[in-house]
């Protein structure tokens, strides 16, 4: 298959995952108890208010014709407006997604070449002391949870010794203003996918230099590190292209209880809101974003997989 029809395939595939997912959470979000125009209404709601509320947002129609208008919208790139602020989602989901979009950013940045370097250094140290003191440390930090992590580095490095701010409170949404609150945050969102990725790296690592095409390129004469870095590394990394995928999948739940813990203002913080306002165009809009980021990583990975093992991905 032909790297161009394969790449339509995984997009069809991924428009038709992301209705999908925007179906099921509208779904969800109306068989929660409770009601938006409750909240609206105030602390004791009059009947006749809270259904004078529900005819202003349309929230009296049928669950159905909401979400096909909301459909309709979205093909205009109207996502509706806020039930609780009254503002547009995308103007809502344009400020709150900056700190959730640094944290995310740098997060990446630091984390490929640091779970990269960890692997081939413990890969080319295979069965030392080195080799097994990074594996140790890696099972160990993977399965401590992301909020038990938040918990600790709060305690110790923020309450305990001072060294930096244990919330983001008062920061507002550009975080880049006072790097310290990025400090521990990033700690915490790098901690498991720095493990599973350099050991994923490891095993390919130390495959590929037990491979025939190294011997036949030491052979050759070629130095060590031209091999490694040159022959070895780029096979090494494939298996790691789709776990580095999934960890952005899982970097947008881990800003959520990153962004909880740290109060950071951004699309997990409104994500909590919006569910217990039951503000269900918010909550549709983040579940849209979060499908289609999913989507976009996964395509991108796999069309990389693709690209260096076509059989691979033309199995896929």
């Amino acid at each position: 298959m032909s790297l161009p029809r394969y790449a339509v395939r995984r997009l069809l595939l991924g428009l038709a995952q992301i209705v999908a997912v925007t179906t099921l959470v509208f779904a969800l979000t109306e068989a929660l108890p409770g009601d938006a125009a409750v909240v609206l209404a105030g602390d004791v709601p009059d009947p006749e208010r809270i259904e004078r509320i529900r005819q202003e947002l349309g929230l009296d129609r049928p669950a159905p014709v909401r979400y096909a208008d909301w459909l309709l919208g979205l093909l205009r790139g109207d996502l509706g407006s806020s039930l609780t602020a009254g503002r547009p989602v995308t103007g809502f989901l344009a400020e709150a997604g900056g700190p959730t979009v640094q944290l995310a950013a740098i997060t990446l940045l630091l984390l490929v070449p640091l779970a990269v370097a960890v692997g081939v250094v413990a890969a080319i140290r295979e069965g030392r002391l080195l080799d097994r003191a990074l594996t140790s440390a890696g099972i160990g930090l993977y399965s401590v949870p992301e909020f038990a992590l938040a918990v600790v580095l709060v305690a110790l490095f923020a309450l305990r010794l001072g060294w930096f701010p244990p919330t983001a409170v008062g920061v507002g949404p550009n975080l880049l203003a006072q790097p310290a609150v990025l400090v521990l945050p990033l700690l915490v969102l790098l901690a498991r996918p720095i493990c599973s990725i350099s050991r994923l790296v490891r095993a390919g690592m130390i495959d590929a230099l037990r491979s025939d095409y190294v011997r036949h390129a030491h052979r050759l004469g070629l130095s060590t590190r031209r091999v490694r870095m040159a022959h070895a590394l780029p096979n090494a990394v494939a298996p790691a292209v789709q776990q580095l995928a999934r960890t952005t999948d899982w970097l947008l739940s881990g800003v959520i209880t990153v962004e909880a813990v740290f109060v950071v203002p951004g699309l997990g913080t409104a994500l909590v809101s919006a569910v217990s306002a039951r503000d269900i165009p918010v909550i549709q809009g983040l579940a849209l974003v979060f499908a289609a980021t999913t989507v976009a990583v996964n395509l991108i990975a796999d069309l990389v997989v693709f690209r260096l093992a076509p059989r691979a991905g033309g199995a896929a």
